[in-house]
This record gives C-alpha cells, sequence and structure tokens, in this order.
C-alpha cells in the first residue's frame, strides 16, 4: 500500500501549475470565440495547427502500416473538429487519450508515440508535447520507499507531454504479491485518471503479455482509449525501409547486395529475436563498416564517388559466412 502521505504528494504535485494552465486556455478559448452565425472551415484549422504537416512527416517516417496511420489521423480529426466546436463555445468533455500500442521491437511504436506528442501538443491538448521513455527500472526500486520517489519523479519530467512505458507488462508480477509494481501501478493509475489533461499516458510492448497485464489489473485497462496493433513488416517493406536508411546516408545497394540482403533478411525474419526495422539497420551498420573496412585495405587505390557509395555482396556477408 501507498502511504496516505506520499499519495498526497504524487496527487499534487504541479496544481498550481495545472491551475495556471487552465486559465491560459481558457483565455486562449475567448480570443477565438466566434458568433453563432458564423462559418468556418476544417481547411483552415488544419492549417493552423499544423495537422497536415504532422501526418505528412509521419507518412514520410514509416513504411506501410496503414492501419495505425488511419487511426492516428481519426484522432486527429476528432480532436480538430473539437477545437473547431469550442470556438464556436461547445464544450465537450476531453476525450480520454491514453494509448496501447502492440507489437514486435522495431515496428514504429515509438516514432508514432513522437509523432503523437507533437500532434497533441499543436491542436492545444498537451502543454509541452514531449515524450518520456521510460520502463520497469525507471518506475520501480529495489527495496521498501523506492518505488513512489522514482515513479514521482518520472511522471513530473513527463507532465505536459507524454509518458511512453516500453514492455508495460513488467511493471507488475502477478505472482510476486511483494512485488513493488504494484505500488507504481497504482500511483500511475491515479495519474492517468487525475491527470489526464495533462498528461497522456501511452503503454507498449508485445500484444499477448500486454493482453495478460490487462487481464490482472483491469483498472489500467479501463483507462486505456486507444489500442494501436503494429504489425510486422513484409520483406518487401523490409527492404524499402533499409532503401530509405541507406539514402539518407548516401549509400545504396548493387543489384547483387539488394538480392543478399532480401534473402539474409528472409532467414532471419524466422528468427524470434527479429526486430523488423531495427533489424535491417544493424544489418547495414554492419554493411557499412565492412565496406569501410574493404577500402581501407587498399589505402593506395584511387576510389571514385560511386565506390564511397554503392554496397556490395561481401559487405553484407557475416563472418561465419567467410
Amino acid at each position: 500500500m501507498i502511504p496516505p502521505r506520499d499519495m498526497n504528494k504524487i496527487l499534487a504535485f504541479g496544481s498550481k501549475q495545472a491551475k495556471k494552465r487552465a486559465a491560459r486556455r481558457g483565455q486562449a478559448g475567448e480570443l477565438g470565440r466566434l458568433p453563432p452565425e458564423a462559418n468556418i472551415t476544417l481547411a483552415a484549422e488544419r492549417e493552423a495547427t499544423g495537422v497536415d504537416e504532422i501526418l505528412a512527416a509521419l507518412e514520410q517516417d514509416l513504411i506501410g502500416l496503414q492501419p495505425i496511420k488511419q487511426k492516428v489521423s481519426e484522432i486527429a480529426s476528432l480532436l480538430l473538429v473539437d477545437r473547431a466546436r469550442r470556438r464556436f463555445g461547445l464544450e465537450a468533455p476531453r476525450p480520454n487519450l491514453h494509448m496501447c500500442f502492440t507489437g514486435s521491437p522495431g515496428t514504429g511504436k515509438t516514432t508514432v508515440a513522437l509523432r503523437m506528442a507533437n500532434l497533441l501538443h499543436r491542436l492545444g491538448y498537451l502543454e509541452t508535447g514531449q515524450l518520456v521513455h521510460a520502463m520497469r527500472n525507471d518506475l520501480i526500486g529495489e527495496y521498501i520507499g523506492q518505488t513512489a520517489p522514482r515513479t514521482k519523479k518520472i511522471l513530473d519530467q513527463a507532465m505536459g507531454g507524454v509518458l511512453f512505458i516500453d514492455e508495460a507488462y513488467y511493471l507488475y508480477n502477478e505472482k510476486d504479491p511483494n512485488d513493488y509494481g504494484q505500488e507504481a501501478v497504482g500511483i500511475l493509475l491515479q495519474v492517468m485518471e487525475n491527470d489526464r489533461d495533462r498528461l497522456v499516458v501511452v503503454l507498449a510492448g508485445y500484444k499477448d503479455r500486454m493482453d495478460v497485464f490487462f487481464t490482472s489489473n483491469p483498472g489500467m485497462a479501463s483507462r486505456i482509449a486507444h489500442h494501436l496493433d503494429f504489425a510486422d513488416y513484409e520483406l518487401g517493406e523490409l527492404l524499402s525501409i533499409g532503401e530509405v536508411m541507406l539514402k539518407q546516408a548516401h549509400y545504396y545497394l548493387s543489384p547483387e547486395a539488394e538480392d543478399m540482403l532480401g534473402k539474409q533478411l528472409t532467414r532471419q525474419m524466422g528468427d524470434p529475436l527479429f526486430s523488423n526495422a531495427r533489424s535491417v539497420r544493424n544489418d547495414l551498420d554492419r554493411a557499412r563498416l565492412r565496406h569501410a573496412f574493404r577500402l581501407s585495405a587498399e589505402p593506395d587505390r584511387l576510389w571514385s564517388r560511386d565506390d564511397l557509395m554503392r554496397l556490395e555482396p561481401f559487405d553484407l556477408m557475416s563472418d561465419e559466412r567467410l
């Protein structure tokens, strides 16, 4: 159990700042108030907030993931219409924006969370829009009395933005009644409810494990409004991701090297440790290392600009195959 004094501190921190922000939001709303007979276009609202710019950046950042992009667009539309309604004095309860991102590593969850934080800030739903990344060790202590201060510190850092908790199912171990994670979950539940106008929490992890976590923590499940499932990338999408990564670094694959990368990724995709775009990046980083070593082995040879950009099959070969 959390001592009443500690819980009161958790719930009270930043209350004065919250009142000041509420006052500023009220003043801003009055300045933008429109008469009932006025008309408004959502195109103008989109331009004023930069929503299209954020959605375009998300499209550029991520290959595929159309269901995820559609969901983000739907959330943006809801908040945009709410913004337009407020200008006519049509107030409505603030929508619940806490989310759960499920999927394998390297499928774009952190990237989407960053864009979502920016989106919510542009639309006036978050004060700063920063993203704070946390895991179990950032929130939960090893001894009695450590967990509440650690959790408060992370929440304090995230206020005004998004708290992204990766591998969130590790927060609570149902089999260990003395696990301090239960204390952190209890604090999170209170803050997610009482400070939902100041903080958006995104829980992330593998879907099957998150399902178990929510079953063990029904209070947490009831506070999550949006569930976004990030599917694993297909081979063609992984190759496109690799092409984008190389283009940004001014490299490219020869046709033979591209064929080898495809075969290499096909083998890796069956590995339980495969991490999608992250694995592609690791493969290409190793290829750049071997490319540099290959060129450095002939210090007196004349190399062209194309030589410095082109990766060959040798550069993609693992040490075991040499």
